[in-house]
């Protein structure tokens, strides 16, 4: 996919029919406002981890590209990996998303080379969507003007779902997958497993895997067997260590 630079990749499963708002609905409304081209140039986005930054940020991609447009996702967690060289070229795409800012702020290169980007980016009418852990204006940015720029544009803080929501989540997920998640299952989930979305879904998808190699339905006892199996594998791991 040409939008996609040094392999990185989304997942095809998310878009943002897939996204349950909760209380973030006008955020979402602004986002694919915002895709679209019709207002909203730049856009930052801020919460904290299972709040839904990721997943929106790969919706705003897959949507650009079903509308033909070039996008390139960015996400700053592996920034190890790469230098901020990744943001030579991407003055030329229709809209760029960089997904947790926090982990290349107060770095001299990178702050230079997102400030030169943002003004690209806005000098050819292009879209940038950011993500935090934090508002702008707590982010730790060493460069004044790169800080001003943070704070123009939209910004949202994004709330975690309550627990209906969460299970509507969790059983709309199961549903993409052609899973199915019954509602007593997805409960036990949230009542045994860490609550935010980001580590539900990660565990979904290990008893997705499981459940099709022991031809299982996810009934609560094969979930609480399984996740029980991984509990002892871990402690294991941590005594060899």
């Amino acid at each position: 996919m040409q939008q996609l630079p040094l392999g990185i990749t989304l997942n095809p499963g998310i878009s943002f029919s897939s996204f349950i708002p909760g209380s973030n609905a006008q955020a979402l409304a602004s986002l694919q406002s915002a895709v679209a081209g019709h207002e909203n140039s730049f856009i930052f986005l801020w919460g904290g981890k299972g709040t839904g930054k990721s997943h929106l940020l790969q919706a705003a991609c897959q949507q650009a590209d079903a509308l033909n447009l070039q996008a390139a996702y960015i996400p700053l967690l592996q920034a190890h990996s790469f230098s901020a060289a990744i943001f030579e070229g991407l003055e030329q795409f229709d809209l760029v998303c960089l997904d947790d800012l926090e982990q290349v702020t107060g770095l001299p290169g990178w702050e230079q080379a997102l400030f030169n980007l943002f003004n690209s980016l806005r000098d050819n009418g292009a879209r940038l969507l950011i993500t935090a852990h934090c508002s702008p204006t707590a982010l730790e940015v060493a460069l004044p003007d790169l800080a001003s720029r943070l704070s123009w544009g939209l910004s949202y803080r994004l709330y975690p779902l309550s627990e209906d929501e969460t299970i509507e989540a969790l059983l709309q997920s199961a549903t993409d997958r052609g899973l199915k998640l019954p509602t007593e299952t997805a409960h036990y989930l949230l009542k045994h497993c860490p609550r935010d979305m980001g580590s539900l879904l990660d565990i979904l998808n290990r008893l997705d895997h499981a459940s099709l190699a022991a031809q299982r339905r996810l009934t609560i006892p094969f979930v609480r067997t399984q996740l029980e199996s991984e509990l002892i594998a871990a402690r294991r791991l941590h005594t060899q260590t």
